[in-house]
């Protein structure tokens, strides 16, 4: 066995710090080796740590064990290496290296480990698949990218916190083992050994602690949480991630939305990310009618049009029906769209399909004004006319519509706007558009189970002006509730909570929530309630979202160290995993395993 000297391990500086102000002076750096290259006798070594990437020189006429060291090094051994510094000769600087003015002429070479060869060479992960670079993560974090996502990461997370700490906030820890609640995505669940046949559940957010955190009196807090749902994943979705979490006490809507518009501004100018004086404010109601999701993209226009009305009286047996349905025909107008081919709107057709449509209607604007398309045949010249003047559309230009019930037609073009802004290069990776999203529905219509459900959470107050709703039209209730979205993500949302007892129990009614289910469900908030709960709100920022995109990463994989895949594995660690008999037994838990060749039943199987 041996030891590492003390004096190989005290590096002076870091590998991405070396600059012209150093040279001259003897230094010490440790780190991975990047790359080693023999030019004619002399060796250059790459060596990079977390900060980047410096040179190292090696003379074969220098020192007879440092050059036979050198000769022997490989990619990803851990060296520690000391000389003095110099400018690199004219002719041989690196503009693409911070370093790249300068570099180091090896006195005293150490290797503190040798590596095995490494399953892929971190600096070009693009010849390997993402499952081997999440397999063996802990190599793809030497990558340049990743570590730079990282330490941006916790930079963002450190301005966030300060910026809360500066506004009075109070960092609170709450619980991960918790009370399952099941009102949206599904509860992670575990087994409890001492209170065998009951479960914790892991916390979709501190939603109810933070409450009862205003209850108590601690008027304002925040918190960096870890927050676990058990839903399907996405690019934007991960079933363990990070929140900002928030609530204030004596509070309205606008308060909540001044201070955490405040902590979106800090965060970017962090990230060089303009951010406008004031943010545009939405209605659910406008955002729907133009963007056809409470999300939208404003980075460019193509705003959607209602024609449900113009549709009833045309000869397009499709449009008629649908609007004779009391469905929604509507549509949007793609500017220079006349250009595309057949086969381009055909492809677009066939998205709309995938998403749940019957189909793409569609008619382009010759010069000349008149119609072509799927659609000139069954709308007269006035007609055309009409249609060409709701549509904001002029010659050059290509309507496409879709015709179904609301939420389809909505979804459909609200994907189709999206998918042709970026075909069409209208949202540039330099165009920031952020806004508000408020008034959004307290409830929605659950078809399935014939009830209203609630769209945010049970706790979200309704308006005050909309409260009597409750009782005679509950879809018409709008809620004290607010999104924040940039570029089309939802970076957070919130609400200002229910603080009267009578008004929560109205909602609980129109929820069909029985006293008795409530009482099982949310009985301590409801006994909280009682003791004199102070009016408050609150929103979560997604972290792993504002992260992705402040530094315009395509997936939350990008920013998080150690990320899940699409279907909830870890390659690295292999979980989930089996345990073995005894840990079962110790909860009594038998696992049913169906025969072999027969599949599991579905989640929903009674």
């Amino acid at each position: 066995m041996s030891s590492t000297p003390e004096t190989e391990l005290r590096r002076t500086h870091m590998c991405g710090e070396l600059t012209s102000e150093n040279i001259g002076q003897v230094v010490r750096l440790c780190g991975w080796v990047s790359s080693c290259r023999n030019h004619g006798g002399v060796i250059f070594i790459n060596l990079r740590d977390r900060e980047g990437v410096t040179q190292v020189l090696v003379n074969p006429s220098d020192d007879e064990q440092v050059y036979k060291l050198a000769k022997a090094l490989r990619n990803e051994w851990v060296v520690s290496a000391a000389g003095t510094v110099r400018a690199r000769p004219e002719g041989m600087r690196n503009p693409k290296m911070p370093t790249g003015d300068v570099e180091i002429v090896c006195e005293n070479l150490a290797v503190l480990n040798r590596a095995d060869p490494v399953p892929f060479e971190p600096d070009i992960p693009e010849k390997v698949s993402e499952e081997t670079r999440l397999k063996y993560r802990y190599i793809d974090i030497r990558r340049s990218e990743l570590t730079g996502a990282l330490v941006m990461r916790h930079r963002i997370t450190k301005c966030i916190r300060d910026y809360y700490d500066a506004e009075g906030f109070i960092e609170v820890e709450t619980p991960f083992l918790t009370k399952s609640t099941p009102e949206g995505a599904r509860d992670f669940l575990v087994p409890s050994r001492m209170q065998q046949g009951t479960f914790y559940a892991l916390p979709q957010s501190p939603q109810l602690f933070k409450q009862l955190l205003m209850i108590g009196g601690m008027d304002k807090y925040m918190q960096i949480v870890r927050c676990f749902r058990d839903e399907d994943l996405r690019a934007d979705r991960q079933p363990e991630f990070t929140q900002v979490d928030v609530e204030m006490s004596f509070v309205t809507c606008q308060d909540v939305i001044r201070v955490n518009e405040g902590a979106m501004r800090v965060v970017a100018k962090l990230c060089d990310v303009p951010f406008p004086e004031t943010v545009k404010v939405l209605s659910y109601d406008h955002a729907m009618r133009d963007f056809g999701t409470d999300r939208p993209d404003l980075r460019f226009e193509m705003t959607l049009h209602d024609v449900t009305d113009l549709a009833k009286g045309s000869d397009f047996k499709v449009f008629a029906s649908v609007a004779d349905a009391k469905g929604l025909v509507k549509g949007l107008t793609a500017k220079g769209g006349a250009a595309f081919t057949r086969s381009q709107i055909d492809g677009l057709a066939e998205f709309c399909r995938e998403l749940g449509a019957k189909g793409l209607a569609w008619a382009k604007v010759l010069d000349d004004g008149t119609l072509s398309g799927s659609l000139a045949k069954f709308f007269t010249a006035d007609k055309c006319d009409a249609l060409k003047a709701a549509m904001d559309a002029q010659p050059g230009d290509c309507m496409m519509f879709v015709a179904d019930e609301p939420k389809t037609t909505n979804k459909v073009l609200a994907a189709l706007r999206c998918k042709l802004g970026k075909d069409m290069g209208l949202c540039g990776r330099d165009l920031w558009a952020w806004c508000w999203v408020v008034d959004f529905p307290l409830l929605e219509w659950d078809q399935l189970e014939q009830r209203w459900s609630a769209c945010h959470h049970p706790f979200t107050a309704p308006l005050d002006e909309d409260v009597h709703l409750l009782d005679s039209d509950p879809g018409k209730v709008r809620s004290k509730a607010y999104d924040l979205i940039l570029n089309g993500t939802e970076l957070g949302g919130g609400s200002v909570r229910i603080h009267d007892v009578s008004v929560q129990k109205k909602v609980f009614d129109t929820l069909k929530i029985s006293e008795q289910e409530s009482r099982a469900k949310f009985g301590f908030l409801l006994d909280a309630l009682r003791f004199g709960a102070p009016p408050h709100g609150g929103i979560a920022f997604g972290l792993d979202r504002i992260v992705m995109i402040m530094l315009q990463r395509d997936s939350l994989r990008d920013v998080i160290a150690f990320p899940k895949t699409t279907s909830g594995g870890c390659p690295l660690t292999g979980a989930p995993a089996a345990v073995d008999d005894k840990q079962l037994a110790e909860l009594d838990i038998r696992v049913i395993r169906p025969p072999a060749g027969l599949p599991m039943p579905p989640d929903d199987a009674g």
